[in-house]
């Protein structure tokens, strides 16, 4: 019998930010992994499925200039590495605002988009965003 491959079998946590908790040191740790990187065997079956509340802020950022051919449209675009508030630190492009606008802290959110499509007839594959999250006025 033939197992699907990696990218169908990890989109649920690809689509709901699922990481795990490791009940043996409290870290979370996202994308999921069966043992925990810092308890290693002490982790055994302490490993708890968390869905991730997908908010944060900026750890570090940067402006890319020059891309790949499939991102040329959107160049120049900001790539950053976000520390979840649970923790654990994941890097994805920021959107919807200005390299200019940003800065270390920036609290940020995770926001599903289109990533990219495999011909104009073929599968769309989404993925985690971030936006920065807007303050509310008083």
């Amino acid at each position: 019998m033939a197992t699907a491959p990696r990218f169908w079998r990890e989109n649920p946590s690809r689509y709901n930010l699922v990481g795990i908790r490791c009940n043996s040191c409290g870290r979370y740790f996202f994308p999921r992994r069966a043992i925990c990187p810092i308890c290693h065997r002490k982790s055994v079956g302490k490993i708890e499925e968390v869905k991730l509340k997908g908010t944060g802020k900026i750890f570090s950022f940067t402006e890319v200039h020059d891309t790949l051919e499939e991102l040329v449209l959107q160049k120049p675009y900001v790539v950053a590495m976000v520390e979840f508030d649970e923790g654990p630190k994941v890097t994805g492009q920021v959107i919807d605002c200005e390299a200019s606008e940003l800065q270390i802290g920036t609290p940020v959110r995770v926001t599903m988009r289109k990533l990219s499509e495999e011909g104009p007839s073929g599968i769309i594959h989404y993925g985690y965003k971030f936006v920065p999250v807007k303050e509310k006025a008083p």
